[in-house]
């Protein structure tokens, strides 16, 4: 669990290279600077930590790309304070940015063994989400709705309908649709039945995984 001055002057170009490619938010910026992405990765993939790229972790699933979780998160306008649900736990990295920006984080994984893994872990890191479910995403989590922002981190092969439920007039959804080439979709919700689409963009994630039960 090192996070020496190498990794961070690694990070800090990490930081440079996703500015570079379109991001403005310095919060976000600041987010991706402190966090030891290093630690969220098999040790074979060290080398690859503060590349701008998705890497394999277990379950068959990836850490995302740095940029695409800048971008996502971006898009959240999260402020200190906000409840957001993250869909798809993963490595937690995402939850991580999250907890940095000051959000209060509840995030769901349809994987047991990643669910026990990052559960275990991102108290360690010093990151205490408020809620780490095992479960459905397509779900969402109604007992604790609304929820100012929701963030998907896998391809969606459509929207939820749940998820759209769940957030507050004027809350953000954030959410790649698609087969295999996903759009990353933001809905903002205007009013009991009205949402405002935004469509920005082809990126690939993995695919989010329902609950056949």
């Amino acid at each position: 669990m090192k996070d020496t001055f190498k990794h961070k002057g690694l990070r800090q170009k990490l930081v440079e290279t996703i500015a570079a490619k379109g991001i403005k938010d310095e919060a976000v910026l600041k987010a991706i600077g402190n966090i030891p992405r290093h630690l969220f990765m098999d040790s074979g993939f060290l080398d690859h930590a503060y590349q701008d790229k998705a890497f394999p972790i277990a379950a068959d699933q990836t850490i995302s790309q740095p940029y695409t979780v800048a971008f996502q998160t971006e898009l959240l306008q999260v402020k200190r304070g906000d409840k957001i649900l993250e869909i798809g736990t993963g490595s937690g990295y995402q939850a991580a940015v999250l907890c940095e920006l000051g959000a209060k984080v509840y995030s769901i994984e349809r994987q047991q063994e990643l669910f026990k893994k990052t559960s275990k872990f991102l108290p360690r890191l010093g990151y205490r989400p408020k809620k780490l479910i095992f479960g459905d995403g397509y779900k969402g989590l109604p007992e604790e709705a609304p929820f100012d922002g929701i963030v998907v981190t896998a391809g969606a092969p459509f929207v939820p309908k749940p998820l759209l439920a769940q957030l507050k007039v004027g809350g953000r959804l954030v959410i790649p649709v698609g087969d295999d080439v996903q759009v990353m979709t933001l809905y903002i919700r205007k009013g009991a039945k009205e949402f405002e689409k935004h469509e920005l963009g082809d990126f690939r994630f993995v695919p989010l995984l329902e609950d056949k039960n």
